[in-house]
This record gives structure tokens, C-alpha cells and sequence, in this order.
């Protein structure tokens, strides 16, 4: 794995207290590493020099009793992990209402917000009444961030934002400090959410954000106001609310609405629907890429048993790129990470240096000792990152078999019967020796699969994830491999937790 020894104990106790997956930041000159409490102290500091006056203030608000000049120093949307200094945010979920946990979330909280109490309350501790505690909630997250005059890097896109937001804040970290997303806090509630974790000390920012229904990014650019923006890829996710993938794009590039004055966009230009736009943009666009002529090209792609290498050109300079995770779509992630570190003055060769111990969050090989290989890949999935998936599968040496458990994608619409199936005859020519399907919606990759006469695999089905584990355990031997892959609503993840177990 590579880690720094004499600091591991004090990242694993932060990393146990935050429940979050930090990765490692290039840095240390002995070890390569950055001390790890310099980073993760920042990662989970206090909201700085905020009170009840500044809430009311950013959300337009009433504050309906307390004292304004208490200090706020986090936000809390979950009653039960309110602690002294939160101010708690009571939302209107689809099956409950959070006003109804406002009296236990205060007996620990130090200020609630309200859209339901229109008169005096009856109480010692801040109540703050304003119309719309969601909008409140993003008023405060654009609030905190422009305290802060540092570059804000906003990611976006239907594919791999984690990943690329992981690698862009690893490249960036080799120069800067650098704060970043936590988990997969990229939503309405989670872009603020994140913002509210904000502190001093940092020099860059870089934001997730995620979208599932149109109007949104207008939302999320206006609070996150970027410098940077980058987009992926426009694949298929939420294409059931987004109706065409013209549309999702259309969606994704209006983060660039609110953009800083001078700020730069960052495409993929591989992806023809991004790439075709490219010289329609108002503000300056720059791409990065593999397959196409990019202005951050890779090259001479490269992929071995641990990882892959490439070189990367730009403005006529090429660095040579090794990285430790595998997958052809990883490059691209990497270019747009080295891509936006030289925006911000970072040598490529020093950015480049991140990628060499980089481990993310989502797609993980497991080696289990004396047994089988699990690539998991189980977080979420769409056609385009479950194509990417089986690739990386294909790509792995395995001197045994090669099993694809593939789960059901959700949230395709009317055309989630043509996405199942396209995985189904992606695999007709991949040397993949047994396909699992898992759920209703998978069985149409088996389908489209048997139809194809595949000379390699092997199609079975399955609706429960436990049969699914048994199954595995009774037929795989040492040096086989097993990629699981499907939506999160599909629960892989306990199919993974009975092999390691």
C-alpha cells in the first residue's frame, strides 16, 4: 500500500472518528508522504468565526430567541449526531420531516433552524425562522465559501466525478493544500455540507458536484462559484429524469454559470458529446484526453499487473506517468488531475509524482491470501462505468478464472431493457469465463449475452446476494478473479463483505 509508518496509527484513529476514505498525500521528502495530521486535522476542523448573527445574515432569516453572538461551529442535518456548537438544520425529507427531532437535536446542539415556529420560542438557545430550511442550508454554504479567496475546482459529470475529483485533489495536494469533497457529499445538501467543513490553512478546494434532476447545477455553481471546472463524461445516469443525454450535458456545463471571471473549463475530449462543444463555450476550454488530439494528451497507455503508465503532453512537454490502479479510464482521470494541478502552477512532473501510491475510494482489488481476487466495484454503476469495469476485468493477468457478477442499473428510464442489454453483447468477445447476473433488470445483459453465442462465458442468474456469495465460495479457487459490479440499491457490497469474511 505504501504508507508512511510513523504516522499510520494517527490516520487510522481520524479516518475511524471522520468515517470518511482518505487517500495518501505525496509530500514527505523521506517517505513520500505528508504528515497525515496536518491534512486530516484541516479535513475535519471547525467552522471559523461564525455566529447566530452571521446565519441570520446569510439566510435572510429571524431569529426568533437566543443570543446572536453564539458561535456556530458546524452544521448538523441528523438529530442524533448533533454535539455543543452545531447548528442544527431540521430538512423536509421524502417520508419525514426533521422539525419533528428539533427538541432532542437541541438538548446537545448549540441553534436550530425553523420554517415551522412563526412566534417566540421558549427558550435559551437559538431558534432562527426562515422560509425554506434547504435554502437556508445552501445560503450558508455559499456564505462560508466566500470567506475563503482560494481557487475552487468544481467537478462534474455522469462517470468517474469521484475518482477524478480524488486524483485532481492528489495532484493539486503535491503543491498545495488541499481540501476536497468528503465521501460522496456532492448533492443539494452535500455540497454545502461539505463547504461547512471549510478552515484556514487550506490554498485549493476541490468540490463534487452532482446532479440527478435539471435546475440543479445552477444551485450548486452559484454556492460553489468555481475557478476550475471540469467534466468527465455525459453517459446515461438519470437520463430517466433527464429524458437525452443532450440534455444531461446541457445540465453539466451550466456549472460554469457562476464561474470566476477568467476561469477555465476543463472537457474530456474523448467524449464526442463534450467534444463537439467545445468551441461553442463563452469562456476558455481546454481538453483533456487519450483517443483524441487533446490539449493534455496521453499517450503510449500502458497496463501491467499493478497499474498502469502513459505519457502525458502538454504545450510540447511530456511526462511519463505511473499510476497504481489500473484502467484505461483512470488515465483520463489522471490528465485532468495533472491539467488542473498546471493551472494552478504545479510542475507536471510533480503532479504527476500523486498517482504513484494513489488509492481511491471506489474501485478496489482485494487479493485475498492464498484464496481469490475481488475487484470491487460494487459503489454504483451505469453502462458506461460497467463497460469500464469489465475492461479493467479483462485487462487483470489471472493464471485461474474470470468471474463478472453484473447487478441491475438503475434510474436508465424507458431504455434500461437497451442498456442492460448492449452490457450483454459487450461481452459476446471478452475472455470472461462465468457472467453472474443479479436482479430483474440484469437479466437482460444474460439474455443479450446468450443470443450472442459467446465462445468464453458462461451466464448464470440470481436474485439474492447470499446465494450469489455461497455460489462463489464453492467454485472459485486461488488466482481466480471475481469484478462486482452493479447500482449501490443493489447491495454488491454484501456479496464482498462474505468473501473477505
Amino acid at each position: 500500500m505504501g504508507i508512511c509508518t510513523q504516522e499510520y496509527w494517527k490516520f487510522a484513529y481520524i479516518c475511524d472518528k471522520m468515517d470518511a476514505g482518505f487517500f495518501y498525500w505525496p509530500a514527505c521528502s523521506a517517505c513520500f508522504y505528508m504528515k497525515y495530521e496536518t491534512v486530516l486535522e484541516r479535513q475535519i476542523g471547525e467552522m471559523k468565526n461564525i455566529t447566530v448573527k452571521d446565519i441570520v445574515n446569510a439566510t435572510g432569516g429571524f431569529l426568533l430567541c437566543g443570543d446572536e453572538d453564539t458561535p456556530i461551529t458546524g452544521l448538523c442535518i441528523d438529530s442524533r449526531k448533533a454535539q455543543a456548537g452545531d447548528l442544527f438544520i431540521p430538512l423536509l425529507g421524502n417520508k419525514v420531516d426533521g422539525h419533528r427531532f428539533i427538541e432532542p437535536a437541541m438538548e446537545r446542539a448549540s441553534a436550530t433552524l425553523t420554517s415551522e415556529h412563526d412566534n417566540v420560542v421558549i427558550s435559551e438557545k437559538p431558534f432562527i425562522r426562515v422560509d425554506d430550511t434547504m435554502k437556508a442550508l445552501q445560503a450558508i454554504g455559499k456564505d462560508i465559501r466566500g470567506r475563503y479567496d482560494i481557487p475552487y475546482i468544481g467537478v462534474t459529470g455522469s462517470v468517474g466525478k469521484t475518482t477524478t475529483r480524488e486524483m485532481i485533489a492528489a495532484a493539486v495536494g503535491t503543491g498545495r493544500h488541499c481540501f476536497q469533497t468528503n465521501g460522496n457529499e456532492n448533492s443539494q445538501i452535500g455540497v454545502p455540507m461539505t463547504l461547512s467543513r471549510m478552515t484556514d490553512g487550506y490554498d485549493a478546494a476541490v468540490i463534487e458536484m452532482g446532479i440527478s434532476e435539471p435546475g440543479q447545477m445552477e444551485i450548486l455553481s452559484d454556492i460553489v462559484r468555481p475557478s476550475i471546472c471540469v467534466v468527465t463524461m455525459i453517459g446515461v445516469a438519470h437520463i430517466e429524469f433527464m429524458k437525452t443525454q443532450e440534455n444531461i450535458r446541457d445540465e453539466k456545463l451550466s456549472i460554469v454559470n457562476h464561474m470566476k471571471e477568467n476561469g477555465l473549463l476543463l472537457l474530456n475530449g474523448d467524449d464526442p458529446l463534450l467534444r463537439e462543444i467545445k468551441d461553442d463555450m463563452s469562456c476558455q476550454t481546454l481538453t483533456f484526453g487519450i483517443d483524441e488530439v487533446c490539449d493534455f494528451q496521453g499517450s503510449d497507455v500502458q497496463c501491467g499487473e499493478q497499474g498502469m503508465e502513459f505519457d502525458c503532453t502538454h504545450n510540447g512537454e511530456t511526462v511519463h506517468v505511473v499510476m497504481d490502479v489500473l484502467g484505461k479510464h483512470n488515465v483520463r482521470n489522471a490528465l485532468a488531475g495533472i491539467a488542473v494541478a498546471y493551472q494552478l502552477g504545479i510542475p507536471m512532473a510533480t503532479a504527476a509524482k500523486a498517482f504513484e501510491h494513489f488509492e481511491g475510494q471506489r474501485q478496489r482489488i482485494i487479493r485475498m491470501e492464498n484464496r481469490y481476487t475481488i475487484l470491487d466495484d460494487t459503489y454504483n454503476a451505469s453502462p458506461d462505468s460497467m463497460k469500464a469495469s469489465i475492461d479493467v476485468l479483462c485487462d487483470l493477468d489471472c493464471k485461474g478464472k474470470k468471474y463478472a457478477v453484473l447487478a441491475d442499473m438503475n434510474e436508465l428510464g424507458d431504455d434500461s431493457v437497451s442498456y442492460h442489454r448492449q452490457i450483454g453483447e459487450y461481452l459476446r468477445d471478452k475472455k470472461i469465463d462465468e457472467v453472474i447476473v443479479v436482479g430483474e433488470k440484469a437479466l437482460d445483459i444474460k439474455k443479450a449475452l446468450d443470443e450472442c453465442d459467446t465462445k468464453y462465458a458462461k451466464t448464470f442468474s440470481f436474485m439474492d446476494n447470499e446465494e450469489v456469495a455461497l455460489y462463489l465460495m464453492a467454485i472459485m479457487k486461488p488466482e481466480d478473479i471475481v469484478l462486482l459490479k452493479g447500482s449501490n440499491s443493489m447491495k454488491l457490497n454484501e456479496i464482498v463483505k462474505i468473501l473477505t469474511n
